[in-house]
């Protein structure tokens, strides 16, 4: 085999250089998961909404998870202690039902809104709007969540129905039906808040919110939420992936459209 002489060896090398110094490291999003309480499946959510996002997003995003493993409403999460929990993440993902927590413990309620109120994104799943009700303070966190929801209909197949489809984070999707659900009702709203999308009670016909935006405290810090996702199934639904990663994308300030990858 014919040798290469070692000058024309190291043409190649300098002529590859800056192709190589001009490659710029792929971006990460570090997003933070918490999950853990009641009634719900979170061993699996928090492996099924991490994945939803690593298949439809272009973005990588480094996930840390925290679980606190209790079927109990009344817990104080530890990692909520620590004043810093949230430093060094561009969004945090609440997807946990803790309904009977001490807030009326007002620094433990402070604790989880402060990072948050100075502009760390977030994204609400689910019981995230239905935990922190106790205390005369609760309604600080139905200001962060954008609205105010205290009770559910029976598990039901609902339809999603968009109100504002030119949005980006539902730009290009159409209205879907989950294969199972469990309808948050909309008390209140807040004048923050942006609604996305609805659904029709069985109960008595009245539309809800499902998916909405919201602008927290004096840096206008952005939430995505959805009330949708008590079901696995419907976790896994494409819609629904879609829907998520996009509303995550969106609360860390990225590009939404350009970085979803549409393939299933």
């Amino acid at each position: 085999m014919k040798r290469r002489h070692p000058l024309f060896t190291l043409l190649l090398i300098l002529a590859a250089a800056p192709l190589q110094a001009d490659k710029k490291p792929e971006p990460v999003i570090k997003a933070l998961l918490i999950t853990g309480g009641c009634c719900h499946d979170y061993t699996a959510q928090r492996e099924i909404l991490p994945a939803a996002v690593d298949m439809k997003s272009k973005l990588k995003v480094e996930w840390t998870i925290y679980h606190q493993r209790t079927g109990a409403t009344d817990r104080d999460l530890e990692i909520y202690k620590n004043p810093d929990w949230a430093d060094g993440y561009d969004v945090v993902v609440h997807n946990e039902c803790f309904a009977d927590a001490p807030t009326e413990d007002e620094a433990f309620l402070e604790n989880i809104l402060k990072p948050h109120r100075e502009g760390v994104p977030a994204v609400l799943v689910h019981c995230s709007m239905h935990s922190y009700r106790k205390g005369e303070n609760r309604e600080d966190w139905w200001k962060f969540c954008g609205l105010y929801t205290r009770i559910h209909g029976r598990h039901h197949p609902f339809e999603v129905e968009l109100l504002a489809p030119d949005h980006e984070v539902l730009n290009g999707m159409s209205d879907w039906k989950t294969p199972q659900g469990e309808l948050y009702f909309i008390e209140k709203t807040y004048p923050t808040m942006t609604p996305l999308a609805e659904a029709k009670s069985e109960k008595d016909g009245k539309y809800h919110i499902t998916i909405w935006t919201n602008e927290y405290g004096p840096k206008k810090t952005r939430v995505f939420g959805t009330t949708i996702g008590h079901h696995n199934e419907t976790m896994l639904q494409d819609e629904y992936m879609e829907m998520f990663t996009r509303g995550l994308l969106w609360a860390a300030g990225k590009p939404v459209e350009p970085n979803i990858n549409h393939s299933k």
